[in-house]
């Protein structure tokens, strides 16, 4: 029996697709905010929109930045810069730099607005003098994260969140990492670049470490520092080894993007716990300027 709408049904009956549709549309898209929502509460130290190749690659990141000077009076080490990000209320990670042998700040100012523009509060120091030793490094990286804890302006204290604290190094600075997590295991993070070292065993260190090595290296051979630094880590550790093809000792000294681009990713994986920098470590990154890759993967 063929039966006749009622005036008004087929309207009602394109109200209702509709309704429908959008009630479905809701609920996928409202499934991926979810989702997305969840992620973010479940992890709460997610800076910054999702990252990309370029993204982690570009000279400068999501976050406008400020520095502040610290004078060589302070106590434990040199004095210094700290960049920090601006204009939002949140807080960040923080990371202390020593330089290498001889050597001073500026050698390693170009990380400071390069990380800090990431999302981490970021100090570059200065040692108490130029032939400090890797342990005498090791200990003014601690001194300067307490300084950036305790006794920084009001305005860092703000962006630093100080339960999330990493140190970094180039040389004897380098080798002042591993011994600054060998003292303080509460450390999140620690990439040693080039790192130079008499003791060549770290089996106590329980910090995430991500070691940097340079093929023509000819003061901290890989052979003689880094890898035996690497092979001693324990196999449980999260633990990396970045060798850069054709590069020297010097390396880390000058703007590089492989330094970088993988040092944004370590610090982001285990200072923030942002696992949505896991791809960018794992599995293995390949490219002409890698000479070697070796790591724990997965995270």
């Amino acid at each position: 029996m063929r039966t006749t709408a009622q005036p008004g049904s087929a309207a009602r009956g394109r109200f209702r697709r509709a309704v429908g549709v959008v009630a479905a549309t809701l609920a996928l898209t409202g499934g991926v905010a979810g989702a997305g929502v969840a992620h973010a509460q479940d992890n709460p130290h997610e800076r910054g929109p999702d990252p990309t190749e370029r993204s982690i690659e570009a000279l400068r990141g999501p976050f406008s930045v400020d520095e502040e000077r610290v004078s060589s009076f302070a106590s434990g080490f040199g004095g210094g810069t700290i960049y920090y990000p601006t204009g939002t209320t949140e807080t960040f990670g923080g990371v202390a730099i020593a330089p290498g042998f001889t050597a001073g700040e500026g050698t390693m100012s170009w990380y400071g607005p390069r990380l800090a523009s990431q999302g981490f509060v970021v100090f570059t120091i200065d040692t108490n003098t130029r032939l400090d030793q890797p342990s005498q490094r090791g200990d003014q990286l601690l001194a300067a994260l307490d300084y950036l804890t305790d006794d920084s302006d009001l305005r860092v204290r703000a962006r630093l969140d100080p339960g999330r604290l990493a140190v970094m190094g180039h040389s004897m600075g380098g080798g002042g990492a591993l011994e600054a997590t060998a003292d303080r295991p509460s450390l999140k993070a620690s990439i040693p670049l080039t790192p130079w070292n008499l003791d060549k065993t770290w089996g106590e260190v329980r910090v995430p470490t991500f070691i940097i090595g340079a093929e023509y290296d000819t003061i901290a051979s890989v052979r003689s520092h880094a890898i035996p630094f690497y092979e001693s880590l324990s196999g449980s550790l999260d633990k990396a080894y970045l060798e850069l093809n054709g590069a020297t000792h010097f390396a880390p000294n000058i703007s590089d993007t492989t330094i970088a681009k993988y040092s944004i990713s370590w610090l982001k994986r285990f200072v923030d716990d942002d696992t949505r920098y896991d791809r960018f470590l794992c599995p293995e990154p390949r490219g002409l300027a890698i000479e070697e890759w070796r790591s724990t993967c997965p995270y």
